[in-house]
């Protein structure tokens, strides 16, 4: 009974993160990829995703408060993080990543302070929604159970 409870909290949890628009298909195609052979394969991209994202906000962070602001090295850092945000699944910072770039590219440095308060926020958020996801995924297992598979 319990390891029901368990997985339908995930199947809506999952679907919420899906529906509120927190994640995208690309993290589905990552939950195809873990199996019996790989089964801590999701566990291991968040925690690198979350370690990488960890780093590059320190740096844009120090960027911004270097003077004179290099832009370029803002963009690279973006662009890195784009790419990872991406490759998870992560829809809402791949999204401020694109506005953020934008106000790299003019230059716009009130824009890039802004971008970065909002690229934090929603950063820590799909962290702490993974890292509850992650924890019912070990829950449903040490319970004998098996994760749902999701549609």
């Amino acid at each position: 009974m319990e390891v029901l409870r368990l997985q339908q909290q995930l199947i809506e949890l999952t679907n919420s993160l899906f529906q509120e628009g927190f994640l995208d298909d690309q993290f589905t195609q990552l939950q195809m990829l873990q199996d019996a052979n790989n089964p801590d394969f999701i566990q291991e991209v968040v925690t690198l995703f979350a370690e990488d994202s960890e780093r590059i906000l320190a740096e844009l962070t120090k960027t911004l408060e270097t003077e004179p602001i290099d832009f370029k090295r803002i963009d690279a850092y973006v662009h890195q993080f784009k790419g990872s945000s991406s490759s998870i699944g992560a829809q809402r910072v791949k999204a401020v990543c694109v506005d953020f770039r934008a106000y790299a590219e003019t230059e716009n440095r009130e824009g890039c302070c802004q971008a970065l308060q909002q690229i934090k926020q929603e950063f820590f958020l799909i962290k702490s929604k993974l890292e509850a996801l992650l924890q019912l995924e070990q829950q449903i297992l040490a319970a004998g159970g098996s994760l749902p598979v999701m549609e």
